[in-house]
């Protein structure tokens, strides 16, 4: 039954500066039922022109893509030689692609230009003193190419591009003064296989958590660092030596206030650099609903959105936590997903099932559906713990004294469409 149609007065558009509270009310009812009812017909008749040209609704959905932050994002205008570039918001799958177009370009150039001396030469051996060819040359009219366009895109053509991408991070991007720069991160050698020492701050009361950590990285063990007051406190610098002389390679500690986690540090052994993270959203696996239990399976692993430099050598140190050769039958995935410089950490377990009849077929990024996966769905059961972090300090060797390489300032911030991540 269609909706009945509410006329709008004349006297519900005026600010409702009446005196009376219940003719204010009744107006601004009225005022809203028109609106409503309004994009009501609106969408009905939308649809209606939609069954009518399929079209129209392919091309509504390719226009409407919400404009974020994300689409909004900002680079720094750099050369291609940005070297390690830890301080430079830069993508670098951008400058890669751009460094291949101009090298595509100069060889078709140095191509066109042997072309062009060849038939110079064979004209010059050819050469004939006709006066029709000379004038027919000159009636040719020379028209200048057009100018290459400089003009910057919007932020909504932007948005609407279709080479903005959310693959997964490539790590085979990383630049090579990076790599040179942080030599134990980036070995050309095939990894070790990774062993994490956990513990936690001085005389700290997160066992649990920390016994979680042993479930999330593998190969991990977690040694209490409280001790009695009058036993000596170790340092990080030690603790680091210990793990090191025993073929650990990675210290992970556990920062707390208040009985909560508000920090990790990894350490890279045997010298560094330390990598210095804030916590915050710390959701224990068991306090979540329809959770699952964790294998000792070696869990897959996902890093996605580490575009620039800085980007790279974090996915880099998570990539040193994880085996490279997971265990697929655990069907475990943890899955590092970085968005507007906050990394968000989740474990899940998955599925494959068949599709029910309810349910429609995988679509794709580009809003058509996936072919061979028709009658497939995937399930997913998180199995915790989540939370998420933010990088903060990175040092060049173990704790401060070691120098900084890069570090998170204040005024980062300020322009909330430019990340470092």
């Amino acid at each position: 039954m269609a909706s009945k149609k509410v006329n709008l007065s004349a006297k519900s558009g005026l600010p409702f500066k009446t005196g009376n509270r219940e003719k204010r009310q009744k107006l601004h009812i009225l005022r809203k039922k028109t609106l409503d009812n309004t994009k009501r017909d609106e969408r009905f008749r939308r649809r209606r022109e939609e069954d009518k040209d399929p079209g129209l609704r392919e091309e509504r959905l390719r226009k409407n893509i919400p404009l974020t932050l994300e689409r909004k994002r900002v680079w720094d205008d750099v050369d291609r030689d940005t070297g390690d570039g830890l301080g430079v918001s830069v993508d670098v799958e951008r400058l890669k692609r751009q460094k291949m177009e101009e090298d595509a370009r100069l060889h078709v150039e140095d191509g066109s230009d042997q072309r062009e001396q060849a038939i110079e030469s064979e004209v010059s051996e050819n050469d004939h003193d006709s006066m029709i060819d000379s004038a027919s040359d000159s009636d040719e009219p020379t028209t200048a190419p057009p100018p290459p366009s400089s003009r910057r895109k919007s932020a909504t053509e932007r948005a609407t591009s279709p080479t903005y991408s959310t693959a997964s991070t490539n790590l085979d991007l990383t630049p090579s003064a990076l790599a040179a720069r942080f030599p134990t991160l980036f070995s050309t050698d095939p990894p070790p296989e990774p062993k994490t020492l956990i513990t936690t701050s001085l005389n700290s009361t997160l066992h649990n958590e920390a016994r979680l950590l042993t479930t999330l990285f593998p190969n991990s063990v977690y040694i209490p660092r409280s001790a009695h007051r009058h036993s000596h406190k170790y340092s990080v610098r030690e603790i680091a030596s210990f793990a090191s002389n025993r073929s650990y390679t990675a210290v992970l500690i556990l920062k707390e206030d208040q009985k909560k986690p508000t920090g990790l540090t990894f350490v890279h052994l045997p010298k560094g650099p330390t990598f210095h993270f804030s916590i915050s959203t710390w959701v224990e696996g068991r306090r979540l609903p329809g959770h699952g239990n964790p294998t000792e399976h070696m869990p897959e692993l996902i890093l996605n959105n580490f575009r620039t430099p800085l980007g790279l050598l974090t996915a880099h140190l998570f990539r040193t936590m994880f085996p490279p050769q997971p265990e697929l039958q655990g069907r475990q995935v943890v899955t590092l997903h970085n968005q507007r410089d906050y990394i968000f950490l989740r474990r899940h377990r998955y599925v494959f099932r068949e599709k029910r009849q309810t349910e429609k077929n995988v679509i794709g990024p580009d809003g058509k559906e996936v072919k061979g996966v028709q009658g497939l769905r995937a399930g997913l059961q998180e199995l915790g713990p989540r939370f998420t972090m933010k990088l903060r300090r990175i040092d060049r060797g173990i704790q401060r004294g070691s120098g900084q390489e890069w570090e998170w300032k204040g005024g980062m911030e300020k322009q909330r469409t430019k990340f470092q991540l």
